[in-house]
């Protein structure tokens, strides 16, 4: 027996991923205006593991040169996850309605069925036949019961809003807009027209037409509609697969900091951040300072992308450049000019496989998360791009003379707020803000207009992000 949903994805032109991709980036989602967006610790290690405190290596002489502009970063990142989406050639997948959410549709959604699929009241009432006054049978007409007998001329049903409506009705009378006399007979307190509450079929759609294109995110009214319309199942682009690494012997997975060890913010913050991108999370794995752990986890791992924490600067224990080298990555990205999270890195391990390296310290972390982890999974899930929007600083923001900075705000009436405890090494800001602000060199002043990239939990809700 065929189940809703069976039919439609038989029948479909599924695309593939790559193809979906293509149709998300001639579709991108609207812009959004400025004036109308709605208000509103990896703790840092002694030798801060890629990041910038006083005590932290530093790259070559050399280094800050072959940074990459921070735009050119993340369009280097969204061009290499195209690259890896034609190299794997993905199959879309189909999906249960309960596991679509965030995912994007890689075959049109098609009315399986007539919407309604069946005349019915939209109202709690009677439904009528012919003109009044009329008299009113005993049983009533409730939602889910097979079709009722017909009416005659004169004849009144009580009807519940969305059950059937009767053969040979003219409409459907209110509640409030009826009352019966003293033999029973229904009159009417305000003229009725033919038609009036009824739901005729096939008024929202008939079956199949076209109700989404390819390239659609599944957002909550999605998967309604696509359950109204007879799904049991999406097909869909499969989420990005993704291996986290937390390098680090000073890391602590609980209690307080003690005796030089501190505790790991990015093992927590990492993973549902990840999802909300739209990645599959697969593994979590702690590798400290082992220079021949991290080899076996970056040469066994089958993960589109492999995240790793930390250890991307030059130090004795910063081993990702070092294991990178030794298996033959490709570098598209060593380092980025961009404040907090400098050395960040895009590498190519194969094809249809990357690896971002983020910094240590906590918000360089979440700048690198945002600078090359977001363009790459978004692209790689086909989810659209999210046109840029600006936002006035109500305050000023000091800049770095030559590198982008990302500072936490929160939205307010009066443009962006800029909060405190920004520093690298620092969680309080990020954990307050809606957004982040693209802060140019030099900096910028009260009133200028600054770029914001919104967080997956100030937009979409908790464990997806919709934008």
């Amino acid at each position: 027996m065929t189940t809703p949903g069976t039919r439609a994805d038989a029948e479909a032109e599924d695309l593939d991923v790559e193809e979906a991709l293509a149709l998300v980036k001639e579709n991108p989602v609207p812009a959004r205006s400025g004036s109308g967006h709605p208000g509103s610790a990896h703790s840092a290690s002694p030798r801060a593991r890629g990041g910038h405190g006083s005590s932290a290596p530093h790259h070559p002489a050399d280094s800050h040169h072959r940074a990459t502009p921070w735009p050119e970063a993340r369009t280097t990142a969204e061009r290499a996850a195209r690259a890896a989406a034609r190299a794997a050639r993905r199959t879309p997948v189909a999906v249960p309605l309960d596991a679509a959410l965030g995912l994007t549709l890689a075959a049109p959604l098609a009315a399986l069925t007539d919407l309604p699929s069946f005349d019915s009241s939209a109202m709690d009432g009677w439904a009528l036949a012919g003109p009044g006054p009329w008299t009113v049978r005993d049983e009533g007409v409730l939602a889910g019961h097979a079709e009722p007998a017909p009416l005659g001329d004169g004849e009144a049903v009580r009807i519940a809003t969305g059950a059937r409506i009767p053969p040979e009705a003219t409409a459907v009378l209110r509640t409030e807009h009826g009352r019966t006399d003293e033999r029973g007979r229904l009159h009417p307190t305000r003229e009725v027209v033919h038609g009036q509450d009824i739901r005729p079929r096939g008024q929202e759609c008939r079956s199949g037409d076209q109700l989404l294109p390819v390239g659609t995110l599944a957002t909550p009214a999605v998967l309604g509609l696509a359950a109204a319309a007879g799904y049991d199942t999406l097909t869909a682009v499969p989420r990005p697969r993704v291996d986290v690494l937390v390098l680090g012997d000073e890391l602590l997975t609980e209690g307080l900091p003690h005796d030089g060890l501190i505790r790991d913010a990015l093992g927590p913050m990492l993973p549902p951040w990840l999802r909300a991108l739209g990645a599959e999370v697969r593994a979590v794995r702690r590798i400290g300072d082992d220079a021949k752990a991290l080899h076996r986890a970056v040469t066994t791992s089958d993960a589109d992308l492999i995240v790793t924490t930390g250890g991307t600067a030059a130090g004795p224990v910063d081993h990702v450049h070092p294991t990178l080298r030794r298996i033959g990555a490709e570098l598209l990205v060593d380092g980025v000019k961009a404040r907090p999270g400098h050395p960040m890195l895009l590498a190519r391990l194969k094809d249809d496989q990357h690896l971002v390296g983020l910094p240590g310290n906590p918000l360089a972390a979440v700048s690198g998360l945002l600078t090359l982890a977001e363009p790459l999974l978004r692209t790689l899930a086909a989810r659209p791009a999210p046109e840029p929007y600006t936002l006035p600083l109500r305050d000023a923001v000091h800049g770095h003379p030559y590198d982008t900075r990302l500072v936490p705000v929160v939205l307010r009436e009066e443009g962006a707020v800029p909060l405190h405890y920004n520093g690298p090494a620092m969680l309080r800001g990020i954990a307050a803000a809606d957004a982040l602000a693209v802060v140019p060199p030099g900096g910028a002043r009260p009133g200028q207009e600054a770029e914001l990239l919104d967080l997956p939990w100030a937009t979409g809700g908790i464990g997806v992000c919709f934008t």
